[in-house]
């Protein structure tokens, strides 16, 4: 069981009482923490920035920060909100200090589904052919998503690859959910587009047979064929 210096289970406290355990440098509150929004906050930021390793930068001064300020956290929101709100706040300091003319909130110019950017790892060994195939279609992703004007990059990171509610999003960047609404569906018609583009010198070699599912379909009519008299 996974408890703290006072010996209660980590999961079972409060936002307020794990942010309390987190001041005072609790190494199993300190992990939970970390363990539980590290991907949330670096996606957020990285949407933000669109740099990996600043992205990282913006997590862990998050972290900074708010232990600094963790005696001003009084549980109005929640813990995943107030931190993705640091990260926010941070990354936006950072994009202006780059870009000081930036209108954050412009809307600019007018995907297949966003959770698809997170591969899954099926327990069974996977055929190298489709793997490769996954990588590159997650790069064509990710490439296309950077793409989007920012604000629309934002929102769809926060609302359909990370899987913030409309509420939670339109709360965290302070726009109308129907704002929100309009920057998915916007986002969303633009990277059909683009990846339509990107694609579509990739269909020709839908179904490979080369590589190594061209070897064991070769050995198994091989096999086969030692069997018929």
């Amino acid at each position: 069981m996974t408890t703290t210096a006072l010996g209660r289970d980590v999961l079972a406290l409060t936002d307020a009482e794990l942010v309390a355990r987190f001041r005072e440098r609790d190494e199993e509150a300190v992990r939970l923490i970390t363990g539980r929004y590290n991907r949330r906050l670096f996606r957020v930021a990285r949407a933000i920035l669109r740099d990996d390793a600043e992205a990282e930068d913006v997590v862990q001064e998050t972290y900074v920060r708010a232990f600094v300020g963790a005696a001003g956290f009084r549980g109005e929101a929640s813990l995943a909100t107030w931190l993705t709100r640091i990260a926010v706040n941070e990354a936006l300091g950072r994009l202006r200090r780059r870009r000081p003319t930036v209108e954050w909130d412009a809307e600019g110019e007018d995907r297949v589904e966003a959770e698809r950017i997170v591969a899954s790892s099926p327990a069974a060994p996977r055929d190298p052919e489709r793997t490769m195939a996954d990588r590159q279609i997650h790069d064509l992703l990710e490439q296309s998503i950077d793409r989007l004007p920012d604000a629309f990059r934002t929102v769809f990171v926060a609302r359909m690859v990370e899987g913030l509610s409309v509420e939670e999003t339109a709360d965290l960047f302070g726009l109308k959910p129907e704002t929100v609404k309009t920057r998915v569906h916007r986002a969303r018609v633009r990277l059909r587009r683009d990846l339509d583009q990107q694609l579509g010198g990739y269909m020709t070699n839908a179904f490979s047979f080369d590589g190594e599912r061209c070897r064991r379909m070769t050995e198994g009519v091989l096999e086969r064929l030692r069997g018929v008299s």
